[in-house]
C-alpha cells in the first residue's frame, strides 16, 4: 500500500500555496489507499494544477468542512473515471483495453449502481482525509459530501488527481477549493499557527488508536480494576422482522432487504446496546467504523434528570 507519509512530505507544486498543497496531498494519499485497499494492487497518484476539460457527462460532488476550518471544495470527475473507480470497489472487472492506452475512454458512462459506489468509495476517500487533515490542523475536521453539480462559487485553487488502472487508462479526479476554505485554510496554517507534521499519522491515518480518555484520580480503584476488560461490540448495518415462515424459506442467493437506507450511519452495539454511530470504511482490507457521533446512554430509572 502507498505510505501516506506523503501528506507530510510535499513536493513544491507551481501554483499551489503550501497549505493548499497540503490539503490536496492529503485527499492524494487518502485516494491512494482506499484504491489500494479495493483492487489489491498498489496505486500512486500525481497532483497538478492542470484542469480537467470540462464535458457533460463530468461526475460532480461538493464537499463541506467543518470543525477548524470551514468552506467547500469539489471534486469532478469525466465519466470513464468514475466508472473505473466504481468498477473497483464493486469488485467488476476492467473492460477491453482501449485502443489508445493512457487515455479516458469516451463513450464510457456512470450507471446508477456505478454512481451509488462511487460515491460511497469517495466518502471512504472523505473518512481517511479528515482524519489526515484533523493531525495536521491540530483539531477535528468534519467532511461531508454529496453529489451536486459543478460548482458556482469562486476557487482558490484547482489541481488534478491523477493514476491508470491495469489498462493503462487514465483515472483522474479534478478538485477545487473555494475560495473561503482557502482563506481558512491560510489562516489555520499562517506563521501564527503553524502545520504540525505528525509521524505517527503516516503508517494510516484512519487505524490511528483513539487516545483514552484522563481518569479522574477520585475515580474508585473498583473501577480502574474494570479498564482494562476487554468487551465485545458489533456493527449493525440494518434489521428486519421477518415472520417465521419467511425464514424458513430462506436459501443461497435470497436478499433480505434490511430498514437502513444506503448511506444511513451504521450502528455500534455494545453487548446489543446502542453506543454510537458512524461511516464504514476500509482499513487494510477489512471494514471499520469512522464514529461520527456517540449516543447519549438512557436514563437510569430514579435517578434525577
Amino acid at each position: 500500500m502507498t505510505d501516506a507519509s506523503d501528506v507530510n512530505t510535499n513536493t513544491p507544486v507551481p501554483g499551489l500555496r503550501s497549505e493548499l498543497l497540503q490539503w490536496c496531498e492529503a485527499w492524494k494519499t487518502s485516494l491512494q489507499n482506499v484504491i489500494s485497499q479495493v483492487s489489491g494492487q498498489t496505486a500512486s497518484l500525481e497532483i497538478s494544477v492542470e484542469p480537467l476539460p470540462a464535458v457533460d457527462t463530468d461526475v460532480c460532488y461538493t464537499v463541506v468542512a467543518k470543525g477548524v476550518v470551514h468552506g467547500e471544495m469539489a471534486l469532478r470527475l469525466p465519466a470513464a473515471s468514475g466508472a473505473r473507480l466504481a468498477r473497483k470497489l464493486l469488485g467488476e472487472p476492467e473492460p477491453a483495453v482501449p485502443d489508445s492506452p493512457g487515455e479516458n475512454v469516451a463513450n464510457e458512462s456512470v450507471s446508477a449502481e456505478n454512481k451509488e459506489a462511487l460515491e460511497e468509495l469517495l466518502r471512504q476517500v472523505a473518512g481517511l482525509a479528515s482524519t489526515a487533515l484533523a493531525a495536521m490542523l491540530g483539531g477535528e475536521v468534519q467532511l461531508h459530501l454529496a453529489a451536486s453539480d459543478a460548482p458556482s462559487w469562486s476557487s482558490a485553487a484547482v489541481s488534478c488527481l491523477q493514476t491508470h488502472d491495469e489498462a493503462g487508462v487514465s483515472i483522474a479526479i479534478e478538485i477545487q477549493i473555494s475560495s473561503a476554505l482557502g482563506a481558512e485554510l491560510q489562516t489555520r496554517t499562517g506563521p501564527s499557527t503553524p502545520a504540525k507534521p505528525s509521524t505517527q499519522a503516516s503508517s494510516n491515518p484512519s487505524s490511528l488508536p483513539l487516545p483514552l480518555p484522563a481518569i479522574d484520580s477520585t475515580v474508585s480503584s473498583n473501577y480502574r480494576r474494570l479498564m482494562d476488560v476487554g468487551l465485545d461490540v458489533k456493527l449493525r448495518f440494518g434489521s428486519r422482522r421477518m415472520l417465521l415462515r419467511d425464514v424458513l424459506a430462506l436459501s443461497a442467493g435470497v436478499v433480505v432487504e434490511l430498514d437502513n437506507a444506503l448511506h444511513s450511519p451504521v450502528d455500534l452495539l455494545l453487548d446489543g446496546r446502542l453506543i454510537a454511530q458512524g461511516d464504514v470504511v476500509i482499513i487494510d482490507g477489512k471494514y471499520g467504523l469512522r464514529v461520527t457521533s456517540v449516543v447519549d446512554p438512557p436514563p437510569v430509572p430514579g435517578s434525577p434528570a
